[in-house]
């Protein structure tokens, strides 16, 4: 298990989803570099959250779907 973190350069806390790790993670990923500025937004996957507390608060969503409308409002 995994947790796929959504952080804006510019704000303080991160959108955050557990996930698994594999070629879907993978494929997820690329498919959200590609419709986000790389440059504003950073995905990055993490083993447990409260490890990293640059990324705190977090907003923790339940779906891909739901992952994918808070990134781009970010």
């Amino acid at each position: 298990m995994c947790y796929l973190v959504a952080k804006s350069v510019d704000k303080i806390g991160s959108i955050v989803m557990e996930m698994t790790h594999g070629q879907h993670l993978v494929d997820f990923k690329e498919k959200l570099s590609e419709e986000v500025d790389v440059d504003k937004i950073q995905l990055v996957t993490i083993s447990r959250p409260s490890a990293y507390g640059e990324y705190e608060p977090y907003r923790f969503v339940n779906t891909e779907d739901e992952f994918e409308e808070q990134v781009r409002l970010l």
